[in-house]
């Protein structure tokens, strides 16, 4: 009779649940901050957008294209 008072929320039943339960969101938020701090991947998701024109000088100075093809697509992109 003392112990029916005992396996009400705070009983036998849940206690591993409140035990478990804290651990799992202090591991989501973990998780959420490794994410958003970037975690050094560094795999350009948040790089910013380069115009065509530094695309094309950074092609030029690769070597990818000669001089007068260079001087073709910059006359097409400054229009």
């Amino acid at each position: 009779m003392m112990q029916d008072w005992y396996t009400g929320w705070g009983g036998m039943g849940f206690g591993p649940l409140f035990m478990i339960v804290p651990l799992i969101l202090l591991i989501a938020l973990i998780v959420i901050l490794a994410r958003r701090l970037g975690g050094g991947r560094g795999d350009g998701a948040r790089e910013r957008a380069r115009s065509p024109r530094e695309i094309l000088d950074e092609r030029l100075a690769r070597g990818e294209i000669d001089h007068e093809e260079y001087q073709n697509r910059r006359k097409l992109i400054d229009g």
